[in-house]
């Protein structure tokens, strides 16, 4: 898929409203938009209703996603934010050629980076890694009534991949 095919990329009017499911946010993304995309993001988190600490925590995990798409993934990528339920996902996808074992653990203290991923999954309630033929999809999500919101791995559950093993695993 060329970076054109990113840009023309509608967004799917079947997925914007269906059984729960309400897409909050789709949009191509390049270096050159990362920030207004974080503000956006902001705004649409917040109507969503996940603000203070909790709706910091989530935006800075997906702004780690979307740095690592940037520079990871060939430079630009596409970010989907929906709400199903009471829970708030959030997917990251780029073209990147994703290594065989992504670092989703804590580096040591004195290795610059490496530590984006580890972020995503310590700040939301789930992080999952999806190796495609053309790149590869983070997805996080957040309860928005984290003490009677609905079981997240239910609603992530469809997105495991056999390339990569859940965060409890121990990622290289």
């Amino acid at each position: 898929m060329s970076a054109d095919a990113w840009a023309a990329e509608p967004a799917d009017p079947a997925r914007a409203h269906r059984g729960g499911v309400t897409t909050l946010m789709s949009q191509h993304f390049t270096v050159a938009t990362v920030t207004t995309l974080r503000h956006a993001l902001e705004t649409k988190v917040s109507a969503a209703g996940l603000v203070g600490d909790p709706g910091f925590d989530f935006v800075l995990a997906v702004h780690e996603l979307v740095t690592n798409a940037v520079r990871h993934g060939g430079g630009h990528g596409r970010i989907e934010l929906r709400r199903e339920e009471d829970v708030l996902i959030c997917e990251v996808t780029d073209q990147g050629a994703a290594a065989d074992n992504l670092p989703v653990r804590l580096p040591e203290v004195d290795v610059a980076g490496g530590r984006g991923l580890w972020l995503a999954r310590q700040l939301t309630d789930g992080l999952i890694l999806t190796r495609r033929p053309d790149g590869l999809t983070a997805t996080v999500a957040v309860c928005l009534e984290p003490l009677s919101g609905p079981d997240i791995s239910a609603a992530l559950g469809a997105r495991q991949n056999d390339d990569f093993s859940s965060p409890g695993e121990g990622h290289e």
